[in-house]
C-alpha cells in the first residue's frame, strides 16, 4: 500500500530541454503514426499502432503546465497539430505525384483534427487524471482508465468527423494499421474500423499513464495493482478471442464465382489523347481473349477502361459485343456514361449480360473533389483558376448505392468505383441492398508507381470485415487482387520481384455466400463512432460546467 506521506521531493525539472521536449514528443508521435501505413509499416516494428500516440499523451498530460489556461489551450492545440500534420505529411507523400502544394495543404488541414483532440486531452482529460489532490495524480486505476477510454472515444469521434465533414477524407484511419492482424480486425463487423482505432488509442494512452504511474510509485516507494493496464489488456484479449471464434465459424452455403480481372497498365495520359484509342482497346481485347480461355463467369475491366463512352460509341461497343458473343460470361466495364434523361455525365460501372444485349448501370456516388469535380467552380471562380485544366469538367454524382445482378450465376454484386471502397458507410449501403460480393474497379495510375495503390488496398481491406462480403479489386495498374470476407488478401496480379505495376490477368475464384448474414455494422453503420462523438461532446460540456462553477466560487470568495 502506498503512503502519500512517504512521497519525497519531486524530481528535478528537465532544465533547458523542458521547453522543446513537448514539441519533440509531438513530432515523435507524428512520425510514428505516419509510419503505421505503407510503405514504412513493413520496415518498422509492428507495435507502432499500439504506442504511436503515447509520446503525445505524455506531452499533454505529464509535462509541466504553462502559466495560464489560455497558454495551455494553445500549446495543446499546436502540439496536436504538429503530431497530426507530421503524420499526414508522411503518409500522404504520394500526393506529390500530382501536386506538392496540395500535399502540404491537405496534410495541414486534416492535421487539425488531431489538434482538436489534443485540445480536448489537455483541457478536459488532464485535470481528470491529476485530480484536485496533487499527491494522488495518476495513481487511481479507475480514474486513469476513464481518461484512457475518453481519449480513445474522442480520437474516434474526430476521425469519424474527418471522414464525414466537407465531403469527407477518411483515408488512413488509425485502425487500418491493424489490418494484418486478422483475428483482431474481426471486431470491425460490429464497430466498423472505428473500433480498431479505439483500441489503438486506448493502448497508447494506457502506456503513457502506466509509465507515469510507475515513475511516481517508484519515487514514493511502493506499488499497487494497475487495474487500468490490466483492463486495457483484457479488452484487447477479448477482441482477439472474438475474432478467433469468428474465423472458425462457417460462412454457410457458398457458390464459386470465377472472375477474370483485366489489368491493362495503360498510362493515364493515354486516355486524353485520341491517337491511343486503338492501342488501349486493342490491349483490353487481346487480354480478354486470353482470359476467356479459362471460361470465367465474369470479366471485369477497370475504372474508365474504354477511351470512349462504351454505350454511346458504336465502335467501342461493337468490339466488346464481339467478345461477349462467344461466351456466356457477364462483362463489368468501367466507362464514362452520358445519360440524356435526366441529363448527366457519370463515371460509371456498366454490367453487360446475355452476350452484351442487356446493360445495368451504376453511376459513381461519391466523387473525388478536385479530381472528378471542382467545388464551387462557378460560384467561386478562383478555385477553378487554381486547378486549371487538370479537371476540365465536372462529373455528376449518382443517386446512391445499387446492386447489379449477374446472369451467368445467381449473384448480386456491389460495384465500387475508385476510392468508394475506402468509405465504410457507403459500402454498407450496398450490403444492405443484398449484395453478395464487392467489386472495386479503379485506376490508381493517376498517382504513378507510388505507394498510393498499397494504401488504397489497405483502406479497402476492412470493408470486407465490416460487411462480411468478399472483395474483388481490378485496377488499371497497381494492385488487382481478391480479398476474402475475413480481410485476407488472396490472389494478386504481380510480376517478378512482386512488381504489381504490370499488364496482367487476375484469375480468381471467389466463394460467394448464397445467403450472406448482414453484420451488425451493415445494419447499424457507424453507431460506435457516433456514440463516441456523443460521449466526447457530453464530457466536454460537463467539463465546461465544472470549470464555470469553479470560477464562480473563486469570484464569490472575499
Amino acid at each position: 500500500m502506498i503512503s502519500i506521506a512517504q512521497e519525497k521531493t519531486p524530481p528535478r525539472p528537465f532544465g533547458k530541454i523542458s521547453k522543446v521536449l513537448p514539441w519533440l514528443l509531438a513530432l515523435v508521435s507524428g512520425i510514428m503514426t505516419g509510419a503505421c501505413f505503407p510503405p514504412l509499416d513493413q520496415l518498422l516494428p509492428t507495435c507502432l499502432p499500439w504506442i504511436c500516440l503515447a509520446p503525445l499523451c505524455w506531452a499533454l498530460w505529464m509535462l509541466p503546465l504553462p502559466a495560464n489556461s489560455v497558454s495551455l489551450g494553445w500549446r495543446a492545440l499546436l502540439l496536436g497539430w504538429v503530431a497530426g500534420g507530421t503524420s499526414f505529411l508522411i503518409s500522404l507523400f504520394w500526393i506529390t505525384t500530382v501536386t506538392s502544394p496540395g500535399w502540404v495543404l491537405l496534410s495541414l488541414v486534416v492535421g487539425l483534427y488531431p489538434a482538436v483532440w489534443a485540445l480536448f486531452a489537455g483541457l478536459v482529460l488532464r485535470p481528470l487524471g491529476e485530480t484536485q489532490v496533487p499527491a494522488l495524480a495518476w495513481l487511481g486505476s479507475m480514474r486513469n482508465l476513464l481518461v484512457a477510454l475518453l481519449a480513445a472515444a474522442a480520437w474516434v469521434a474526430l476521425e469519424w468527423l474527418r471522414g464525414t465533414l466537407f465531403s469527407g477524407f477518411g483515408w488512413n484511419a488509425l485502425g487500418i494499421s491493424l489490418r494484418g492482424n486478422i483475428p483482431l480486425i474481426q471486431i470491425a463487423g460490429i464497430t466498423g474500423t472505428a473500433g480498431l482505432t479505439f483500441i489503438c488509442v486506448l493502448c497508447s494512452a494506457t502506456v503513457a499513464i502506466t509509465l507515469k504511474r510507475l515513475s511516481r510509485e517508484i519515487h514514493i516507494g511502493g506499488t499497487r495493482p494497475h487495474f487500468d493496464f490490466m483492463i486495457a489488456i483484457m479488452i484487447v484479449v477479448l477482441v482477439f478471442s472474438y475474432g478467433m471464434g469468428k474465423i472458425r465459424t462457417s460462412s454457410g452455403e457458398t457458390i464459386p464465382l470465377h472472375v477474370a480481372g483485366i489489368q491493362g497498365d495503360v498510362p493515364v495520359n493515354y486516355y486524353w489523347d485520341t491517337k491511343y484509342d486503338q492501342l488501349i482497346m486493342g490491349g483490353y481485347v487481346r487480354q480478354t481473349l486470353l482470359a476467356l480461355k479459362t471460361e470465367p463467369d465474369l470479366v471485369v475491366w477497370p475504372e474508365a477502361a474504354t477511351p470512349r463512352p462504351l454505350l454511346e460509341d458504336e465502335i467501342t461497343y461493337d468490339q466488346v459485343k464481339e467478345l461477349a458473343s462467344a461466351t456466356p460470361a457477364d462483362f463489368l466495364i468501367g466507362s464514362i456514361y452520358y445519360d440524356p434523361n435526366p441529363r448527366g455525365d457519370y463515371n460509371s460501372a456498366i454490367l453487360l449480360s446475355d452476350h452484351a444485349t442487356k446493360a445495368q448501370i451504376y453511376n459513381k456516388t461519391h466523387l473525388v473533389p478536385f479530381g472528378e469535380y471542382v467545388p464551387f467552380r462557378h460560384s467561386f471562380p478562383p478555385l477553378s483558376w487554381i486547378v486549371g485544366d487538370r479537371v476540365p469538367y465536372d462529373f455528376d454524382a449518382g443517386k446512391g448505392p445499387g446492386v447489379l445482378e449477374l446472369s451467368s450465376k445467381t449473384v448480386k454484386i456491389a460495384p465500387l468505383i475508385c476510392f468508394e471502397d475506402t468509405l465504410g458507410d457507403l459500402t454498407r449501403g450496398f450490403a444492405g441492398l443484398g449484395a453478395q460480393m464487392l467489386i472495386t474497379i479503379t485506376n490508381d495510375g493517376w498517382f504513378e508507381h507510388s505507394v498510393a495503390t498499397r494504401q488504397h488496398l489497405a483502406n479497402a481491406q476492412l470493408r470486407t470485415v465490416e460487411t462480411g462480403l468478399p472483395l474483388l479489386r481490378v485496377a488499371d495498374t497497381g494492385i488487382s487482387c481478391s480479398v476474402d470476407r475475413l480481410g485476407r488478401v488472396q490472389q494478386t496480379v504481380h510480376g517478378p520481384a512482386g512488381n504489381t505495376f504490370i499488364e496482367g490477368i487476375l484469375n480468381a475464384t471467389v466463394q460467394v455466400q448464397v445467403h450472406p448474414v448482414q453484420t451488425f455494422y451493415t445494419r447499424h453503420g457507424e453507431l460506435f463512432a457516433q456514440s463516441c462523438l456523443a460521449i466526447t461532446l457530453a464530457t466536454s460540456a460537463f467539463a465546461v460546467m465544472v470549470r464555470r462553477r469553479s470560477l464562480f466560487r473563486e469570484l464569490e470568495q472575499p
